[in-house]
This record gives structure tokens, C-alpha cells and sequence, in this order.
């Protein structure tokens, strides 16, 4: 009798399918469904609505038979309109046809790049804590996520030295996600310009996630493919989701090198053909019309930043840091005696607040509060939070 082929492959195998937040979502939707009342302070979903101007445009592209394939790269009114604001923005020197593909999000973005830049065993160098989708997408493109620690007083932020010590003759990557998730934290132009010569030095690329640039509070955002030296080595990931609130049109990009940008479009092309058009015409009208959108959203989610902030700092056996950027708090919990999953359980139960442990991003002893709720729906989980550790 045949037997069947080791399933599943090495590569999918090396994947955790269960690592702690996916109980405690579920555990925090049985309490729901029981009456319980659920804080949710584990989604890293902003909580405005997409720009009005930008749902116009999509349904007039609807109506006026927008609903075909585009240019496998994605519609050329959108290349144009992400390369000029790179230019405008970012100081880099960006070209509609020659750098910028459009993708079914940052997700696939990141995907795309990691198949085409990675062979198998290839390292990847990654500050922590880092979004935990990079591990599973490492994974997939067969290379390996080597984690380089942040400290929480020195705001998370990466330093060069620790990167540099890292490299081995398998590193193919850094990659780098400022303002970052979970921590907040934002990288300088000092940071970036010391990263940027590493790189330069030891022949490496550089990938850069800078999904949340519009959502900085202290300080600017710099993109490092700016810097000399940087624009050919630096693949530079974005999206929609965050900047717009437009998670669910699923609209990122990758700005790449010339040489590598077809590549790119190639392996993007073979996974999803192109990104939906008539999201990509609501992206359009979003670069042109929605900048009061955005402010708006700045200066809401400053607000709450600061709010989090006191409240953490008053919450006996919690240190934070301030997040400098993105819409998330990452506070250390060690001192309370309990594993960030154990702590995370324990509060869902005893406060009915969900987060998630900072295990899931690569650094135990932490757990992520996302504050891109309403102020005061924050604000009274972070008073469930404070009057439950002080129980214990």
C-alpha cells in the first residue's frame, strides 16, 4: 500500500499555526457570546472610515465598468501617483515604470520581495520586536529570520553595532520597520544613516516597512533608501490599510530597484495576476484628495498615544516606554512574575481586556496594547488593566 509524501513540507512545517493570540481571541469571543463585556485592545486596526473622497472614486469606477484587469504593475494613474509622492515626501528618486508595483497589500508586498530577493538559508536580520508576520513569511521564502534585541531604554530602537554583529556570510537582508509594530518606536536619521553604511559596507539589502510614516509624534519619519548608497540596495514597502484607514482594499506597493523591479512584478503577477482596480482607483483619489484625513487621524491617535502613556506610567510592576510613532504601546510586564501569554490569559479572565503577548513579536516579558479604539473605549480598558495588576 502507498504511502502518502511527508506533509507538510519543511518550509510550512517551520511555521507555528498556534502561538498563543489565536486562543485568546477565541477565548475573548466565547466570553462575548457568554455577555461578558470585551475590551479589545489586541487589533491593529485603525477604527476611522476610509476617506469619503477615495469610496467616491471606487464606486465611480464600479459604475463606469472599472472592473478588469490592470497592468499586471498595477493602473499607471496610481504608479504615478506612489512615485511622486516618494519623490515629493521622501527624496527619493522614484520612476512610475521603472520602480513601483502594486500589490494586494503590504503583506504581499513583503512576500513578493522575499521570494525574489532570497535563496534558501539565506539570513534575514530583524530588530525585535517585530511585526510576527515577518517570521511566517521569512519562513515561506525558505530563508531564516536571525533576531537582533532592542532595548526598552533606548526607546526599541535598533543599534547599529548589534546589526553589525550579526551579519554572517548568510545575511542577505535587514529588515526594518519604523515607526515599528509593536513598539512604536522611530528610527533617526543618525539610526538610519549608521544602518545605511553597514550596509553599504558589507554588500546587504535593505527592506523597509513604512507602513505607519504618516503616524510619527515625536520627531520625523526619514526613508534610509534616501540616503547615498541606499537607493540600490533598499526595497521600500507600503500601504493603503494604515495611512487611509483602508485596511480591506487590501492596496500596498513595493518601490524597488530598476534591476529588481521586474522580478517582482514577475513572482507578484504568478501569486495574485493584480491588485482589485477599482480599489486602485480609490487609492488615486486618497493621494489626492484626503490629506485632512490623515491629519486628522495624527492628531486623534497623538492624543490617545499621550493618554496611554500616563496610564501605563501609573500601573505599579508596568515600565513603558513613550511611542514615538504607529498607534501601539508595548509595556513591559517581567515584574508582575508572569510570561506575556500567561499575563494576557490571566487579564482577558480577571478584566476582560485583550492584548497580545509580546512573545508573538519576538520579545517575552511585554505585551502590545493597540490604542486605535476611541479615547475613552482606551481609556477604560488601561482602568480595567490598572485596577486588575493591582489586585494581584
Amino acid at each position: 500500500m502507498a504511502t502518502k509524501k511527508k506533509f507538510p513540507n519543511g518550509r510550512m512545517a517551520s511555521i507555528k499555526m498556534s502561538g498563543g493570540i489565536r486562543e485568546i481571541l477565541t477565548r475573548a469571543g466565547e466570553m462575548e457570546e457568554e455577555g461578558r463585556s470585551i475590551i479589545h485592545m489586541e487589533i491593529g486596526r485603525p477604527d476611522f472610515d476610509s476617506p469619503k473622497c477615495a469610496k467616491d472614486a471606487a464606486i465611480k469606477a464600479i459604475e463606469e465598468g472599472n472592473v478588469h484587469y490592470t497592468d499586471m504593475a498595477g493602473a499607471y494613474d496610481l504608479r504615478c501617483a506612489v512615485a511622486e509622492k516618494y519623490r515629493r515626501e521622501n527624496s527619493m528618486d522614484v520612476d512610475a515604470d521603472k520602480n513601483v508595483v502594486i500589490t494586494n497589500g503590504a503583506m504581499e508586498a513583503l512576500a513578493a520581495s522575499f521570494l525574489t530577493l532570497f535563496e534558501p538559508g539565506d539570513e534575514v536580520i530583524v530588530p525585535a520586536p517585530y511585526f510576527s508576520a515577518y517570521a511566517d513569511e521569512i519562513a515561506i521564502s525558505n530563508a531564516k529570520l536571525v533576531a537582533v534585541p532592542t532595548k526598552m531604554d533606548n526607546s526599541f530602537r535598533v543599534h547599529v553595532d548589534d546589526i553589525a554583529a550579526a551579519i554572517t556570510p548568510k545575511t542577505s537582508a535587514v529588515l526594518l520597520n519604523s515607526p515599528n509594530n509593536p513598539s512604536g518606536a522611530v528610527l533617526t536619521k543618525e539610526d538610519l544613516e549608521e544602518i545605511a553604511a553597514v550596509a553599504v559596507e558589507r554588500d546587504i539589502w535593505v527592506i523597509s516597512d513604512e507602513c505607519y510614516e504618516k503616524f510619527v509624534y515625536d520627531g520625523g519619519h526619514v526613508s534610509i533608501a534616501s540616503l547615498p548608497g541606499m537607493a540600490e540596495r533598499t526595497v521600500t514597502i507600503s500601504a493603503a490599510s494604515k495611512t487611509w484607514s483602508m485596511t480591506g482594499w487590501r492596496i500596498g506597493w513595493v518601490v524597488a530597484p530598476e534591476e529588481m523591479r521586474p522580478y517582482v512584478n514577475k513572482c507578484h503577477q504568478n501569486l495574485t495576476t493584480c491588485a482589485n482596480s477599482f480599489a486602485q482607483a480609490g487609492v488615486v483619489e486618497a493621494f489626492a484628495g484626503a490629506d485632512a484625513d490623515v491629519e486628522a487621524m495624527i492628531a486623534e491617535y497623538r492624543r490617545r498615544r499621550d493618554m496611554v502613556v500616563r496610564w501605563l506610567n501609573d500601573i505599579k510592576g508596568f515600565e513603558a516606554a513613550t511611542p514615538a510613532g504607529a498607534f501601539y504601546a508595548f509595556p513591559k510586564i517581567a515584574a508582575l512574575g508572569m510570561d506575556g501569554f500567561k499575563f494576557c490569559s490571566w487579564l482577558l479572565e480577571e478584566a476582560g481586556v485583550s492584548t497580545v503577548p509580546g512573545e508573538v513579536f519576538g520579545m517575552p516579558g511585554h505585551i502590545r496594547i493597540a490604542y486605535c479604539r476611541a479615547y475613552d473605549y482606551v481609556e477604560e480598558g488601561l482602568a480595567r488593566i490598572k485596577k486588575a495588576v493591582e489586585s494581584l
